[in-house]
């Protein structure tokens, strides 16, 4: 999962892309990168967080009105700096590149792009695939002179081709900007307008947090299978490609995206508070005696403050997190995450001692998060220690963006609850239904008729990921760690 931001405006756009990364950095803190362009593109990017990779010096160097950022973790490619995006091709105009996803079919693309079109790829980053396709789909149409068709074309040329998920910004070097999402719209992507000139402004972003941030307003979604191209003369376009079903990725209200963001117009707040509204009624099924219910912070805080409301319990803030650590979820290997536990929450004991607890987080993944959790309690003398989670157990790979992609890491693969419970040292675990989850965002938006919850049952939207697609990517997976590991080291 990455975090991406484009602007057109009318001054140097460094100061507000910056900012736009800094409120999506949560999606990514692996590595960053900025391009932004004049009359040429200027360019920097490295590992690390937005705060300490961009200095005073990249301000004045990183001209332009125009720029495309990005924040990452690698779920497929390296973790150097070179794999790093934006990504640029000098061919035709001259076009920089940014996304969010992961593409199923790169290793067979990337292939291709050497053998039919002398095309060489200089990283492992699967943006630079899309790039140069949709690079390639503009040259044989041989145009001097870039005008809507001549994109709806290209980016129809990447749909029929790349698999996967993606939700892309370019920027075509004196044609304008583009961004378009993928047929099935499984990975999020919002523009907005400000009137700041002349001309308006336009943004283009990952979350709509990123847009209020930068003051942009008039907020509408790119739509699945949609593309948008604003011109040179700061017309917007816009056209429906593609009519597959519209199945956005249920882990972002679980999980990734911001609570003051809204996902395809529904606010993320509102719906993690409806999944703690739904998984009490589940608790209450199991007439547990609870003293009081604890979240695991951040993101389980309003689901767990609806859970404690409903079902008239005690609620306390009871484990302190130290804010300067990352999230561990996307953390690059199980080590980094275990020692991360500790350094990241602290207990208040008093809380604790002497009494049943219901802790609430958001998912489980590999459980090492939750078994250095539940052991944190039980140490300042819980007597039970029960664990409910408001999204539904987790045990298929995701070939789309999120880093499980590894069917032997997930803890409730081939396991019941009671199972689930015992491995992470729980007295129970109590989880969300998949209906329920679902229920939880169409009551944000009743459109939203049906979802990608492949790590949830394995139903894959763009139907062809096949096991020998799934063994690869878990190949290139382990690559990805080993690399890390390395860089860490």
């Amino acid at each position: 999962m990455c975090g991406i931001v484009g602007i057109y405006g009318n001054d140097d756009v460094f100061k507000d892309i910056y900012q736009g990364l800094l409120a999506i950095q949560h999606r990514g803190q692996d590595s960053a990168g900025i391009i932004t362009y004049d009359d040429r593109f200027h360019i920097k990017k490295g590992n690390g967080l937005v705060r300490d990779i961009f200095t005073a010096e990249n301000v004045q160097r990183l001209k332009g009105n125009i720029g495309i950022g990005h924040t990452r973790y690698p779920t497929i490619g390296g973790g150097r700096g070179e794999d790093a995006q934006p990504f640029i091709v000098n061919s035709p105009f001259g076009i920089i590149m940014a996304h969010n996803g992961n593409v199923i079919n790169y290793a067979q693309l990337k292939k291709i792009l050497f053998d039919k079109y002398h095309r060489l790829l200089n990283s492992d980053n699967d943006v630079e695939v899309i790039l140069n396709i949709f690079a390639q789909e503009l040259v044989e149409q041989k145009t001097k002179s870039l005008k809507p068709q001549n994109v709806y074309k290209a980016v129809e040329g990447v749909f029929k081709k790349v698999r996967g998920s993606y939700s892309v910004i370019a920027y075509i070097a004196e044609q304008g900007i583009v961004a378009f999402r993928d047929p099935y719209g499984i990975k999020p992507l919002a523009y907005g307008k400000r009137d700041d000139g002349l001309l308006p402004s336009y943004a283009i972003a990952s979350e709509s947090v990123s847009l209020n941030i930068m003051n942009f307003s008039y907020i509408k979604n790119v739509e699945a299978g949609q593309v948008i191209f604003i011109d040179k003369n700061r017309r917007l376009y816009t056209q429906k490609l593609a009519n597959c079903p519209h199945r956005p990725c249920l882990f972002e209200w679980v999980y990734f995206a911001r609570p003051d963001s809204f996902i395809d117009n529904v606010n993320v707040y509102d719906c993690r508070v409806n999944l703690g509204r739904l998984l009490a009624d589940e608790i209450k099924k199991h007439n547990l005696k609870i003293d009081v219910v604890v979240p695991v912070p951040d993101s389980a805080r309003d689901a767990a403050i609806e859970i404690a409301r409903k079902l008239n319990l005690k609620y306390r803030e009871a484990l302190v997190k130290n804010r300067y650590i990352g999230r561990t979820f996307i953390m690059p290997d199980d080590q980094a995450r275990k020692s991360s536990v500790r350094q990241k929450l602290n207990p208040i004991t008093s809380e604790f001692e002497g009494k049943n607890i219901l802790l609430v987080d958001d998912s489980i993944v590999r459980g090492n998060t939750s078994r250095a959790i539940i052991q944190l309690v039980r140490e300042c003398g819980a007597k039970k220690v029960y664990f409910a989670v408001y999204s539904p157990p987790l045990r298929y790979p995701c070939v789309y963006g999120i880093d499980m992609q590894t069917k032997t890491e997930f803890v409730a693969r081939n396991a019941n609850l009671d199972q689930i419970a015992k491995k992470i040292g729980a007295d129970k675990v109590i989880y969300q239904s998949l209906e329920s989850l679902k229920k939880a965002v169409r009551l944000g938006n009743k459109k939203l008729t049906d979802f990608c919850g492949a790590c949830f049952d394995g139903v894959y939207p763009t139907g062809d990921v096949t096991p020998e697609i799934l063994k690869a990517i878990e190949k290139e997976r382990k690559l990805v760690h080993d690399s890390q590991l390395e860089l860490n080291i």
